[in-house]
């Protein structure tokens, strides 16, 4: 496979843990479909539908996918500010250089936004659940039917 930035041959390489083709000369990296969701998945430990969508905005590519040849696209990466390919045919998606690094920290970041969501809604689960105890309504309720003068 060729790289879509230079045109030099991608080779088999360890990135992330993960067994990829990169191009030695740009560093840019081709992911299957499995390798993407394999890297996310190092940071972001929560299931696949907590990630949200993978693909906003595309649009046509001047690039070509190392596999079919095909013209790529580019997107919007789960909507940040991270612009990466894919192809179309589903072969895979190029990230230039540290661009894995980039998918690495955003996924940290939406596991601990994950992280604290869940935490804030326990603790207003909590909250509601001592506020609705029948035993608390009682006591307001007899607070209310104290004499004027409080006696």
């Amino acid at each position: 496979m060729k790289c879509p930035n230079d045109d030099a041959d991608l080779a088999p390489a360890e990135r992330d843990r993960l067994r990829v083709e990169a191009c030695p000369k740009c560093e840019g990296l081709w992911l299957t479909p499995q390798d993407l969701n394999a890297l996310e998945d190092e940071r972001f430990h929560l299931g696949d539908q907590n990630k949200g969508t993978l693909v906003f905005h595309p649009e046509a590519s001047t690039r070509a996918c190392p596999q079919c040849s095909r013209p790529m696209q580019s997107f919007e990466y789960r909507d940040y500010d991270l612009a990466l390919e894919f192809c179309p045919a589903g072969h895979g998606f190029w990230l230039d250089a540290a661009e894995d690094q980039r998918v690495l920290a955003l996924m940290r970041r939406e596991a601990l936004r994950e992280k604290w969501s869940h935490k804030a809604e326990a603790a207003w689960g909590a909250h509601l659940r001592f506020w609705s105890a029948r035993g608390f309504f009682d006591k307001l309720k007899a607070i209310g039917d104290l004499p004027a003068d409080g006696t």
